[in-house]
């Protein structure tokens, strides 16, 4: 990655980092779904705009409708809701850590559906880290301690799962010529129109109480920072770093999202919370390959 994209990723991190706060604050006063809704569709109008003050087009083209469904679907629609349903039952930084096995996932997709990722000896190596370190979460009474816990927990790893498909799937945009900020407003504007029917039957949210002004205020910084600015550097970063590095911005995202919930929301994470994210960032560094090559040189 050139610095500009290291740059880029660290902003997205942020951004990203940020999000697992805001949606812990969101589902507080939403419905999961609802909060999914609100996020894409807020996000979708802000990108909506920014492109027609810019004098740039809508993609409206016929080719790149049905892409924009699968990838709506993978990089929004499932994901979020899932995440969202997970942090009302898990703490945020959990969810966040959960989530930072998305390269791994990314790695697997891009060997088997792209031919210019193949999978290397070190990718194998920081699988295997990576996949020990879900056994250290999961395990000491993750799971078999009852609640809801445990199935919080698998739902953020199906979440990482499909965080890693669209990660391979969305390198067909770089061959349709369209823009960054015109990828993520057609997947975001295909995600609200597959969620709106959703959620206008499982959760009503117009017979809802209104929310305080804290979840509103979260709803739309999540939108407009954590998903229109984060989409437009994610789609740009995927063109430039491919697949798999692009991934590596979950091995970032934990931080700010631990201490964001230990800060705003009074969440504590047990040790082996953190001996987890220590196997998964150490297989995500080995995943990278920069340190081995750097030790070679």
């Amino acid at each position: 990655m050139s610095l500009q994209d290291v740059a880029l990723l660290l902003m997205l991190s942020f951004l990203w980092g940020g999000a697992f706060f805001l949606a812990a604050v969101a589902v507080t006063g939403l419905p999961p779904l609802t909060v999914v809704l609100a996020r894409c569709a807020l996000a979708a109008g802000a990108l909506a705009l920014g492109l027609r003050l810019a004098g740039m087009r809508w993609p409206l083209q016929r080719a790149a409708r049905g892409p924009f469904l699968i990838m709506g679907f993978l990089n929004n629609l499932l994901p979020f809701s899932l995440l969202f349903w997970a942090q009302t039952v898990i703490p945020s930084g959990l969810a966040a850590i959960l989530n930072a096995t998305t390269p791994v996932f990314a790695a697997v997709a891009a060997h088997v559906l792209l031919p210019d990722e193949p999978m290397a000896r070190h990718r194998m190596a920081g699988m295997a880290f990576g996949f020990l370190g879900v056994v250290v979460l999961l395990g000491g009474g993750g799971v078999a301690g009852g609640g809801l816990a445990g199935p919080g927990m698998l739902a953020c790893l199906a979440a990482a799962l499909s965080y890693g498909l669209a990660g391979t799937y969305g390198r067909r945009f770089r061959g349709m010529g369209l823009a960054p900020a015109q990828v993520a407003l057609g997947q975001l504007a295909a995600t609200t129109l597959m969620m709106a029917p959703v959620v206008a039957v499982v959760e009503r949210p117009w017979t809802l109480a209104a929310p305080p002004l804290s979840v509103g205020l979260a709803v739309l910084v999540l939108a407009l920072a954590s998903t229109a600015l984060a989409y437009v550097i994610f789609f740009r970063l995927l063109a430039s770093a491919g697949a798999v590095n692009t991934a590596l911005v979950t091995l970032l995202i934990p931080a700010s999202a631990i201490l964001l919930g230990a800060l705003f929301l009074g969440e504590t994470l047990d040790a082996r919370h953190y001996a987890g994210l220590a196997l998964i960032s150490a297989g995500l560094v080995a995943m990278d390959g920069r340190v081995l090559a750097w030790r070679r040189r």
